[in-house]
């Protein structure tokens, strides 16, 4: 409610009013009282917001940017997933870890990386790696979520290409949703369905990083929920069978689902963890981080959305 308030008054996205306000009560996120329900908020509320974001894409513009933004996707998923494994061999690191890192960087940070380590063979460093990484794309996150919407706008690219570049490089989810919107609505429509692209990529990563290791955990790979209900909200959006005040009601719903799970990201988002990210490690999430979104950039410079 802070944040709504002060974006109101003083013209700030009210995504990034939540973020930083958040941050100012991390310590709540160390309460056994408020953590269980700051991580609810953080996931749960996160999710269910992001699903009901469908209502408000439109199919007809969808088709008609065709399929350049998945095929967009999908090279730039394998190219950094790729290049985080070729990172890994140069800093001496296990070909593991390069998957789990490319595959956080490539799809959709700390979730992605807790669902492929599940599927990793078992090792004596397994967990503190996959500490690392989700620290590492946490911070790396929260930065570009407050950068690249400035970045964007001072290259002159429009809603549509903001949109695209902030759901195609940006790790996850809800710092996808606060940069979007903080640019407007139109580019945090557009960049939660090209994030929502990459999320659904996160099972096929999984398989075949299952398949590449003898000893590889067996795991359900299954795809994500929220996916599910993003698609089957856009469809009945354009199927218009939803009364306007319904439509309006779910809208808002979803807004302010959105608000508190980044607020409560803020909260548990803690700047002195990330100084504690080992020198190597932070320098591999960094080069992926850097090489997806000049990747990202010059697709959109060269070709286009």
């Amino acid at each position: 409610m802070a944040a709504t308030f002060l974006s109101d008054h003083y013209g700030a996205p009210v995504m990034l009013f939540a973020l930083l306000l958040g941050m100012a009560f991390h310590f709540l996120s160390e309460d056994s009282a408020c953590a269980i329900g700051v991580d609810f908020a953080a996931k749960a509320l996160l999710r269910f917001g992001v699903g009901l974001l469908g209502l408000r894409l439109g199919l007809a513009e969808v088709m008609s940017l065709g399929f350049t933004p998945v095929i967009a996707i999908v090279g730039l998923v394998l190219a950094t997933f790729a290049c985080g494994v070729v990172m890994a061999r140069i800093f001496g690191r296990r070909t593991a870890f390069g998957m789990l890192a490319g595959g956080a960087v490539a799809i959709c940070g700390a979730s992605a990386a807790l669902a492929i380590t599940s599927v990793l063979p078992p090792h004596k460093d397994r967990e503190q790696d996959t500490l690392f990484v989700v620290i590492g794309v946490t911070a790396l996150s929260t930065i570009a979520m407050i950068a690249y919407p400035i970045l964007f706008q001072s290259l002159g690219l429009s809603d549509i290409e903001s949109g695209f570049l902030v759901g195609a490089t940006i790790h996850d989810v809800a710092q996808v949703v606060g940069a979007g919107y903080s640019i407007s609505d139109e580019a945090g429509v557009f960049a939660t369905y090209v994030k929502i692209l990459r999320v659904a990529l996160l099972p096929v990563v999984m398989l075949f990083v299952m398949f590449s290791f003898r000893g590889a955990q067996q795991q359900s790979v299954g795809v994500p929920w929220f996916l599910m209900m993003f698609a089957g909200c856009a469809v009945l959006a354009n199927l218009e069978v939803l009364p306007s005040a319904v439509l309006a009601f779910l809208n808002e719903l979803s807004r302010w689902c959105l608000v508190i799970a980044i607020a409560a990201l803020g909260v548990k988002t803690s700047l002195a963890k990330v100084v504690k990210v080992k020198p190597s490690y932070s320098i591999i999430l960094v080069v992926e981080t850097v090489f997806l979104l000049g990747a990202a950039l010059a697709f959109v410079l060269l070709f286009g959305i």
